[in-house]
């Protein structure tokens, strides 16, 4: 047994309590936790409720959740970047091409499939620990919890966005200056692949500042308050900033006017978005101490901006 903790959030006001719960604990399935509510496992401010009940948003909710073995794929001898590992958590270095969960078209080579390699108690654990994501393309920073208490205290930092997740990114356009975008995404109308931003989606901010300007191009530095998919992409996207060799938010792919034929080859050879989660701070579930981890970029990314400030003429 464990038990799991989280406040509503208020913007979740009017909705049912089986619909909040899918939204706080995505690990289990919507069926699984009306199984847990009929059974009288899950208290909202210490009272019982039915699936069917509606919320008011703020609330405490309790979940009394099973240990059971809820990881059905292979272990893989797949090698992990570890930056930091004990009892409770395990931080790696996410390379860019390497998918973080099992889907469609990614059945095996998954971060999922080293992890239970590395630690195969890691199967009873939902996602096998993993409490955020990182796209395929993206490198960087990845916090993995070891233990259903550690899985829920790192939820819940998430959920009241305690937790620092800060990215850096290189996007078309030369920025003046940094800035905040507040726009709600949700899956675009016409391609089930893709996010967007549209009135009716999920609340979604993220903080952009400078770290570095080229001719036509900037280096910025993101901190994200919510956790959306494609959340960053999205984002700079929307305001005209697109992420540089982002192939499904960056627009059909433009040679910059006056680039130098070493630029060229360069760009033309960049095939990912120039997205790494650079840091992350997070309250450590057993001490409670405050633990921060920094990494510069990657090869291929600290190359491409090496290559910026030689070669982008004006």
């Amino acid at each position: 047994m464990a038990i799991l903790t989280a406040k509503i959030p208020e913007e979740m006001a009017g909705m049912r309590l089986d619909q909040c719960l899918a939204e706080i604990f995505p690990d289990y399935s919507r069926s699984k936790l009306q199984t847990w509510i009929k059974a009288g496992r899950v208290t909202v401010n210490k009272t019982s409720f039915k699936a069917k009940d509606k919320v008011d948003g703020g609330e405490q909710i309790v979940l009394d959740a099973e240990a059971e073995e809820v990881m059905e794929y292979q272990a893989e001898d797949i090698p992990l970047d570890i930056i930091y590992e004990d009892d409770s958590i395990l931080i790696v270095n996410k390379p860019a091409g390497l998918v973080v969960h099992p889907a469609v078209g990614h059945w095996q080579g998954t971060l999922v499939n080293a992890l239970l390699n590395h630690q195969p108690s890691l199967k009873t654990l939902p996602r096998a620990g993993i409490v955020h994501r990182l796209d395929k393309d993206t490198s960087g920073l990845l916090m993995i919890a070891k233990s259903l208490q550690a899985h829920n205290s790192l939820s819940s930092q998430l959920q009241d966005r305690s937790i620092t997740r800060e990215y850096l990114a290189l996007v078309k356009g030369w920025m003046t200056a940094g800035g905040t975008v507040d726009e709600p995404l949700g899956r675009h109308p016409a391609d089930r692949k893709r996010h967007t931003v549209r009135e009716d989606g999920k609340h979604a901010v993220t903080h952009y500042r400078l770290a570095q300007r080229f001719k036509r191009h900037t280096l910025v530095r993101v901190k994200l308050e919510t956790g959306r998919t494609h959340q960053i992409r999205v984002h700079m996207a929307y305001i005209r900033y697109p992420l540089v060799g982002d192939p499904v938010y960056g627009g059909r792919f433009q040679m910059p006017a006056n680039c130098s034929p070493e630029l060229e080859t360069i760009l033309r050879g960049f095939k990912r978005q120039a997205l790494h989660a650079t840091k992350l701070g997070l309250q450590h579930p057993e001490t409670n101490e405050y633990c921060e981890w920094e990494l510069a970029v990657p090869e291929d990314m600290a190359n491409l901006i090496k290559a910026l400030e030689l070669y982008e003429l004006d």
